[in-house]
């Protein structure tokens, strides 16, 4: 059984909390804002990390209407990689290993020209069941390039 997936995510818009760190109210408020819409078979939420602070991001659809103080923006998409593991505590070096190796074999590699992404999967309800959640990590990914001779 492989223990990772491609996934393509079409180019669409996204809100965003715009950058920030958890326990700020402009992140407090993106989580309760998101929190409030209707949940989906699939989670609609995306984290990443900019290098400098976090951003969130939701899928934007039409008939949702963010706060004013969260802007729609253009989402690239492309072809990830996405691996799952424990939130918290992944060993992150080894679950990369696993992800080159994958990526390596299959004729791809990383596409470091995009953020890499995580979001939580795990329904509350299944999170108080287990103690904790399941986290779905996002590796941008690119047909290998292959050198000309």
């Amino acid at each position: 059984m492989q223990a990772v997936r491609i996934i393509e995510i079409p180019p669409c818009k996204m809100v965003s909390s715009g950058r920030g760190f958890f326990g700020e109210e402009n992140f407090t408020k993106f989580n309760a804002w998101f929190s409030s819409l209707p949940r989906s078979m699939h989670s609609k939420d995306f984290l990443y990390w900019d290098g400098q602070g976090f951003c969130w991001l939701y899928l934007y659809e039409e008939g949702i209407n963010p706060p004013e103080q969260f802007e729609i923006v253009d989402f690239s998409g492309g072809l990830y990689c996405v691996a799952t593991d424990i939130d918290g505590k992944t060993d992150v070096e080894k679950m990369n290993s696993q992800v080159d190796v994958f990526l390596s074999e299959n004729g791809f590699e990383r596409d470091t020209s995009r953020f890499e992404l995580g979001n939580i999967i795990t329904p509350p309800e299944v999170q108080k069941i287990l103690g904790y959640c399941q986290m779905d990590y996002y590796t941008p990914i690119k047909p290998k390039e292959t050198m000309q001779g």
